[in-house]
């Protein structure tokens, strides 16, 4: 089930849980106790994140401290220690970029790119995969799972997101990096990315202000701040994309549905023919560039598209 990191909180400390009556199982005689406190710090989701609380604590104490943690404004899933994405459990720590349910669209547009391993048999390559502003590592672990082989790359410029970008890409062999977009890669993927995400921020500076107190006081600011408008790092990305993808290669970014003219607009202009896609059910759009494929002739002039409403 997906958790929500968007809850308002209160930043009162709250006095401790009651203690339970003598012979009564702590874990049942603490639930009430713990939706009551989490309502009063202003959790939307009181009864749903009390029971994954009330799971993650070996004993009553501990669990005192885990309420208190998150009656105190701490993201759930910096209490928890994880996030659920895709159906994973992904490793996040404080001060790391929680991955949102709506970025899943951008790892469910990026799967449907490339059969899985099965469909293409052993003797198929593994698809060389890059994630690029990887927080945690989320989008490229979940790509692992739905792909089934990958030769998976992530950067990102933060090093708390990298120790957890290597604790969650380790299962699937993913090298991790440390350093600003695609300076850190290695020079032998020039060329060979059939597949580069890009989860880049994109709210704008001047909207920083507005987002929940979750996000604007526990997670770096680096991972949310996209400049002016909100496109300064898609720029980018977007820039040197071409020098990296295959031929037939795709760059995906998440974006805001304002935004993605622009953002397809950029992708023209670097020399990718733009695509772009929304899903009304996770409120999520995302901008596919491909490189054009070689012809005869040498690269194929990019067309535009039409958007995609999924």
């Amino acid at each position: 089930m997906p958790l929500h990191p968007s809850s308002a909180v209160s930043s009162a400390r709250p006095s401790p849980l009651p203690s339970p009556p003598a012979g009564t199982p702590w874990r049942s005689a603490a639930t009430a106790a713990v939706v009551a406190r989490l309502r009063a710090a202003g959790c939307v989701f009181a009864e749903e994140e009390a029971r994954l609380l009330i799971s993650a604590a070996p004993g009553p104490d501990r669990l005192t401290v885990l309420v208190d943690r998150r009656a105190g404004g701490l993201p759930l899933e910096h209490v928890l220690g994880w996030a659920e994405f895709c159906g994973m459990r992904i490793a996040v720590e404080p001060g790391v970029f929680v991955p949102r349910r709506r970025t899943e669209f951008l790892v469910r547009r990026a799967a449907a790119l490339r059969p899985s391993d099965g469909d293409a048999g052993p003797a198929a390559p593994a698809p060389v995969v890059v994630d690029l502003c990887c927080g945690s590592g989320a989008v490229g672990a979940a790509l692992a799972e739905a792909l089934g082989r990958v030769e998976l790359y992530a950067v990102d410029i933060d090093p708390a997101a990298v120790r957890c970008a290597r604790r969650n890409l380790a299962p699937a062999g993913g090298r991790v990096y440390e350093g600003d977009l695609y300076r850190p890669l290695p020079g032998r993927l020039r060329g060979r990315v059939e597949i580069l995400v890009a989860n880049t921020p994109y709210v704008p500076t001047g909207a920083i202000g507005l987002l929940p107190p979750e996000a604007r006081d526990h997670e770096p600011r680096i991972a949310l701040d996209g400049g002016a408008d909100g496109l300064e790092i898609q720029r980018r990305v977007t820039a040197g994309a071409a020098r990296w993808l295959a031929p037939g290669g795709r760059l995906l970014i998440e974006t805001g549905e304002r935004q993605a003219p622009e953002t397809a607009s950029a992708f023209a202009g670097a020399g990718l023919i733009p695509r772009v896609d929304h899903s009304e059910d996770l409120d999520a759009t995302v901008v596919t560039g491909t490189r054009p494929p070689l012809g005869p002739a040498g690269p194929r002039r990019p067309d535009r598209s039409g958007h995609r409403r999924l």
